[in-house]
This record gives C-alpha cells, structure tokens and sequence, in this order.
C-alpha cells in the first residue's frame, strides 16, 4: 500500500536513510546499540556492506569508497569513534567525494559500554556538522539529508544517536531510493594527501566551511521554534526533545536536529520570545556552555538541574525542574537482584574458574568474558578498551618484573583481531614474557554474534577466507603458542601454570564454540542426591542451571547444556551424565 507507515527502530531507520539516500557501500565494526544499522542495512542488494575488523578501518574503508565517488554510511558505538579518531580529524581537512555520513551510538547510562561519553564533542573537535534525530522517521531523513549536506560543503557528517534512539520504535513511511552513480575516482594530490604543505591550503578551506555551515544551520529545516508558553524556553536534540515535550508540553521550544554548529541567530531570536531558557540535554553541557558563551539577555539553565550522568527521562525532567516526584507502585515482595552471568554452557566459565584458583593477575577485555569479573568467579582485575588486555600486562610487567609469572591477559577471538595483535607484537617485540589467553569461541558473540576474520564467513553469510589464529601468532614471533579445550579444566590448568613459568612471551588459544553456534546441546547432567555432601563446590562456576536447596545442588535440566563442567568439579561423583543414570 502507498504510504504505509511501518515500525522502525532507529538503527532499522538509520539503515533505510543509507538506502533511499542511494548509499552504495556501507561499513561498520559491531557495537551495541549500533550493530543493527549494517545488519539491516546488508539485506538491500543495492549496498555492498561488510563488517570491518575494527572502527579504524571501516571509517578508512567509507573514506576509499568515497573518494571514489560513492556515497557511503559508517556505524559504530561512541568508543568506536575513539578507534576511529585518527582518520577523521584529517578527513575533516581532505573532505569526501561521495557523501559520508558517520554514525556515533551514543550510551548514557552505560548499558552495554564502559563509559558514558558525550561525542558531541568530536563534531567540535573535528570541525563537522552534528545532526542528531528525536525518532525513527528523523533518523532516516537525517541521514538523507546527512548525505546532501555532506556533499554540498565537502564535509563528512556525523549522525549522533544514542541507545534510547537506537533501539526504540516509532513510524515512518518509507520513500524511494534516489540512485546515485560513483563517478571514480578523482587525482587531486592538494585535497587527499596531506601533507603538512597541502594541509596548511587545507586548513583555511575547514575554518571558511564551519562559518558556512553555521549559516546553514540558521535555515535548516532540521532546526524549528516550536511556540508556546513565554515563561521559559526550552532548547534541546535528539532524545531529550521527546522527554522534555512530555514533560513539559505547554513550554516554547526551539528543537535542533542540524545541532553543530549552533545557530547563533535563531538561538538569539528564540531567546528573545521568552524569560528563560532551559538547555535540556544528557552527559556534558556541550549546548549550554555554548549559549553561556554567547552572553544572552535572558537566563541560561540546565546542568545545575539535571545534573551531568546518565540518561534523561520524563519523570527525570519533572522532579528535577517541576518538583514533582514520581508515583511509584510498591510492590508486596522483594524481587532478588539479577545480575549480568555468562550463559549455560559458556566455554569461558572454566577458564575463569581456573584462573582465579590458580590466584593470578588476570588484565580483560572487551566481550562477554568481561563478565569474568563478578561474582561468584571473580576473576579478571583490570577492562579499559578493546584490545588493551595484552598492553597492559605487558606494562605490568614492565613495572614490576615479580608479576611476569603471576599475570595473564584475557581476549576473545574478535577483540584480538580488533586490536591485540599490536600488543602481542609490541610484547614480542620487547621480550616481555606476558602469558596471552585467547578465548576463541569462534564469532563475535557479545553483539548479537557476527562474523570477523576468523570466523570463515562475511557479513552477508558467504563464504571468506579466515585468520588461523595459531599461525597468526607464530608469525607474529611468538614462539609458545598452545590450543586447549577450553571445557578440560585439568589441561586448562596445566597449561596455564607451564607457560607463565616461561620466560617469553606465550599464547594460550582456549576453544570452544559459544554455545549458541550449536544446533543442539548434550544432554543434561543430573545430582545424585544420595551421594551429594552438600559442599557448594559446583557453585563456584556461576552456571545458571546450578542451584542449591534442602542442602543439595540443584541442576535445571530446562536450561544445562551438559558442558560437563560442573561433573569436574565434584569430588564425591555426584554429578553425572545422564547416559550414567540410564546405565544404572
């Protein structure tokens, strides 16, 4: 049917934006909230996507593709950017052939991320305009207006979204893809190698760009007053807009999509039509310190209220400015916490118990093994970044040689390839005799399971070569490269304790699939409970399907994939597999 409206998430939106805005090559590294834009956006056979083994070159990838004159959507979460940051603060001075629009999921509140930062600022930073949508239907016209706007100045865009936009669904109606030819590639030494004598011509072209996008800024149709009550002014983007206009509905507001650079001019008119002006906005005062500095006639507000961490809500917005605290319904019971565990089945369960009995040094990563962290395994004492596992067991090591022998650096298959392959280099490099444990369950699990260089297939299920681990490592100077079954507990152990007892660098491969790879599980194990003492060793593993009542282990045959992890750990045989208790 003809304008049909449909249910979109964001990241479903986003991708349909790159679609009908003629995007014919798309890029992106896995991260929540931003996976989905390149899943969805690798079902329309007009767009050759793939995923890139990190955010560094799937922005290097955008920037080839448009060089050569196709238009080209980037995805990544906000720490991507960090990755990505090298190539994109001299793209801002070589500008783009095709338009290039580059996707920032923003998380505040950190609910997949270790940090909450506000990548507002790389707009700034990098002197690019910021578009930042409040819904789905904005985030595909974003986008397509992204791709124009990217053209017109020469200039890549920067799409911010964060998870509530990511992930959230509201309607729009899907348009037409404009189809737009790559015209090839171009030579132009001045414009695309930098040079510091072509950068220094290039330099005067950003500063004269960024005064021209403001001036589109002041006209943009993504930018609108919305009037209403004179008493306060309301100035906000993206998510906070959806808050505030619930929150308080009958309040002026001047609502900016196109939010970088700031529209001074319309900022001023709106300001004049009211007594205050209220910035509502989550993480950082990126808007309001911005209109500080502008020394408008009426009063600026915003942090002094709502504070700088987290997310924003509307009942947020309506205790904190209104006073109006919200109505809870109390419940009669007390619901038990639920805290973030590994999977039954999961080939990273052993490895952590291990490490922790073994009371070593454990530097992690990025990944569903982070996990390893809480209780009851307790196991990994260090996540900064993706990849920083090795680096900084390589530094501690440095600093305190004693810990050579006590220190061990955890990864997964996907987070080396990403980024530990430097690191493992670096400590070979510098014969730093630091242990790497590589988890290899064989897909990027953490995500929603998507492929990379090891996995032997692209982003589209066909068919690519793939990295074997084990070589990669000998050709990088290790010399101690051993594979365990990640599911033998003893041999996991035993390799463990040879090779930090070496004095170079060495690298342990742990494999085992990621359980949801499988087709079908084992059978479950069962407890004896004739033969069960009670001792909670089992417990230590932190398997889901393992409990404890009327002073027996428990195991939830529903949801045991029988690993058969926890039937290592019983000293007194009262765990078994189920093919023992048909035997008896």
């Amino acid at each position: 049917m003809k304008n049909k409206r449909v249910l979109m998430t964001g990241n479903e939106a986003i991708a349909r934006g790159a679609y009908e805005g003629g995007v014919t090559v798309g890029t992106a590294y896995p991260g929540t909230p931003s996976t989905e834009i390149m899943e969805t956006l690798a079902r329309y056979p007009e767009v050759d996507c793939n995923w890139s083994t990190n955010e560094k070159t799937a922005l290097e990838t955008a920037i080839g593709a448009s060089m050569a004159g196709a238009r080209v959507l980037v995805a990544m979460k906000h720490v991507g950017v960090n990755v990505a940051a090298d190539p994109l603060m001299t793209l801002s001075y070589t500008g783009v052939g095709g338009g290039l629009v580059l996707v920032s999921a923003d998380d505040p509140g950190m609910h997949s991320s270790q940090n909450e930062q506000d990548n507002r600022h790389y707009a700034r930073f990098a002197k690019i305009p910021l578009l930042e949508p409040a819904d789905s239907e904005e985030a595909r016209d974003f986008v397509v207006a992204g791709l124009a706007l990217s053209e017109k100045f020469d200039t890549p865009v920067m799409l911010r979204t964060t998870t509530r936009i990511s992930h959230s669904r509201s309607t729009l109606v899907p348009g037409k893809r404009q189809e737009k030819e790559a015209v090839g590639f171009q030579k132009n030494p001045a414009k695309y190698v930098m040079l510091p004598g072509f950068a220094r011509q290039r330099h005067p072209l950003v500063e004269k760009r960024l005064l021209d996008l403001g001036k589109e800024a002041e006209v943009s149709p993504l930018n609108r007053i919305e009037e209403g009550s004179k008493e306060v002014g309301i100035i906000c983007s993206g998510v906070a807009y959806q808050y505030a206009r619930e929150a308080l509905p009958e309040a002026s507001f001047l609502k900016l999509g196109f939010s970088y650079p700031l529209p001074e001019k319309l900022v001023r008119r709106f300001a004049a039509q009211v007594k205050e002006i209220l910035v509502i906005e989550e993480l950082d005062p990126f808007m309001e310190e911005q209109l500080l500095a502008m020394n408008l006639e009426v009063p600026v507000r915003g942090k002094e209220i709502f504070g700088l961490l987290g997310e924003l809500g509307t009942e947020i917005i309506r205790e904190k400015f209104l006073g109006r605290k919200p109505q809870l319904i109390q419940g009669n019971e007390k619901i038990p916490g639920r805290p973030p565990v590994m999977c039954p089945g999961c080939s990273h369960r052993g490895v952590f118990y291990t490490l922790r009995r073994l009371k070593v040094n454990v530097t992690g990563d990025i990944g569903c093994y982070t996990l390893g962290a809480l209780k009851p395994l307790e196991a990994i004492d260090s996540c900064i970044c993706m990849g920083a596992s090795i680096g900084t067991s390589l530094g501690m090591v440095r600093a305190d040689p004693s810990a050579a022998g006590k220190t061990v650096a955890v990864i997964g298959d996907s987070t080396f390839l990403h980024s530990g392959i430097t690191a493992l280099l670096d400590a070979v490099y510098n014969r730093a005799p630091i242990t790497a444990l590589i988890l290899d369950n064989g897909i990027t699990a953490m995500t929603g399971h998507q492929q990379h260089p090891g996995t032997g297939l692209n982003l589209k299920g066909e068919e690519a070569p793939a990295v074997d681990l084990e070589k990669l490592c000998l050709s990088l100077g290790v010399r101690r490269v051993t594979v365990v079954d990640a599911f033998d507990l003893k041999r996991v152990k035993a390799v463990i304790k040879e090779e930090l007892a070496a004095t170079e660098p060495s690298v342990i491969i742990a494999r085992r699939p990621c359980i949801f790879l499988l087709s079908s599980f084992d059978e479950p194990l069962y407890v004896d409970e004739e033969l069960c003492n009670g001792c909670k060793a089992c417990l230590a593993l932190g398997c889901p399907a393992l409990s404890f009542k009327d002073d027996k282990a428990r195991i939830n045959p529903t949801i045991c994939t029988g690993c058969g992890l926890c039937e290592q750990l019983c000293r007194f045989d009262a765990i078994k597999f189920s093919a023992e208790r048909a035997g008896e």
